[in-house]
């Protein structure tokens, strides 16, 4: 009898390395550096982990939204020194976009078309450009705006806080309940500590914004979005902020090439649409699909990663999917960090890489403007 062949230990692409800067809040410690600034050393720093030479990376794909254009990625490429013939590839779909993007990489890979692609996303606040749209006749002026419109229909096109404040009506989600969220997350940051995943730059080795948040402090802030019970505050909305973060993806005969010591798979991973008029609860049907494309259920996680631009947003998914809370972002989430848009999942992503042990698995969910979501389930493989 045939002896028979070894099954592959790693069938699906891999990521190998992912690195990330510390998150700045808009104005702080990165607000001189645009985003090929933040994000050509975290691409530098994933090739130096695994020891591999620029010469073989096939292509790079960053997600980026406030960037009016041009192609970070390709900037990004060039700044940190990869060689001209090098493609790049910038990815908009808002906050969803660092995700996004790495599951672009991982489909190039799978589909035999890359054996390396470097992935993730970067955003400045602080150097986002001052938006204005032309006059449409002669003599009009031009018109200043904060953001694009997601949706043709003004009625399903609310600013995002709004729409936030409105889910916590309709939940009966206290402007209290959502501050002990945040308290609590705040408290989890500070116990953890920073990141491995950071990459120190511009002085700046952690995030910046965590702190000791009380329930007094919660209670003298104005109310910024909904009315007086369930409304939002500066503490249960993510603060505006730099960051990049990014991660190499590869095949796995070159996973084996580079005799990595560690990796994530994509078990699953799920790009859905909702309503528009209601973006926060994109994710809990992303979410729930990823879950079933894996075959796994709430039980089989070792974490969960939502990304909580508004806590509100990350009470009703929870709630949704009975996730036990102590599975829930372990190391604090975005209301103690900062919301760098575009860089934001691919954080989540990074962040995972370097806390999963071996064999856990994890969910990571992000929603985004226009009622979009994205969700993937991970799993820390061993080599």
């Amino acid at each position: 009898m045939a002896e028979r062949e070894p099954i592959d230990p790693w069938p699906e692409p891999l990521i190998v390395a992912a690195r990330r800067t510390a998150v700045a809040p808009r104005g702080g410690a990165f607000a001189r550096l645009e985003p090929h600034d933040l994000a050509a050393p975290c691409l530098a720093a994933v090739l130096a982990d695994v020891g591999m030479s620029p010469e073989r990376v096939d292509d790079v794909l960053l997600g980026n939204a406030l960037g009016a254009g041009g192609n970070p990625a390709r900037m990004a490429a060039l700044a940190v020194g990869l060689p001209d013939r090098i493609p790049a590839l910038s990815v908009e779909s808002q906050c969803c976009a660092g995700l996004d993007a790495v599951l672009l990489a991982a489909a190039k890979v799978r589909a035999g078309e890359a054996e390396a692609i470097i992935a993730g996303g970067v955003e400045s606040f602080s150097r986002s450009p001052i938006r204005m749209t032309r006059p449409r006749a002669k003599g009009e002026a031009p018109v200043a705006y904060d953001r694009p419109p997601f949706a043709p229909d003004p009625a399903r096109d609310p600013e995002m806080a709004d729409a936030a404040a409105r889910l916590a009506v309709a939940r009966g989600i206290t402007r209290t309940a959502q501050a002990s969220w945040a308290i609590a997350g705040h408290a989890k940051a500070r116990a953890a500590g920073p990141s491995p995943a950071i990459l120190p730059l511009a002085g700046l080795g952690e995030d910046a914004f965590t702190r000791k948040l009380t329930p007094a402090l919660c209670a003298r802030l104005p109310v910024l979005a909904g009315d007086a019970v369930h409304g939002l505050t500066a503490a249960t909305i993510a603060v505006e902020a730099d960051a990049a973060a990014c991660v190499l993806v590869v095949s796995p005969e070159r996973a084996r090439t580079l005799g990595v010591a560690k990796a994530l798979r994509i078990r699953a991973h799920v790009r859905r649409g909702g309503d528009p008029a209601m973006p926060p609860l994109a994710p809990i049907e992303a979410a729930r699909e990823a879950l079933a494309r894996a075959g796994l259920t709430v039980a089989d996680l070792a974490a969960v990663e939502i990304m909580e631009a508004f806590a509100v947003q990350a009470m009703a998914f929870v709630a949704d999917l009975a996730i036990p809370e102590a599975k829930v972002n372990r190391h604090g989430g975005a209301l103690a960090r900062g919301h760098p848009i575009a860089a934001s999942g691919a954080i989540l992503l990074a962040d995972l890489f370097h806390r999963l042990a071996p064999g856990e698995t994890a969910l990571l969910a992000i929603a985004a403007a226009g009622g979009l979501a994205t969700a993937v389930v991970v799993e820390a493989a061993v080599p």
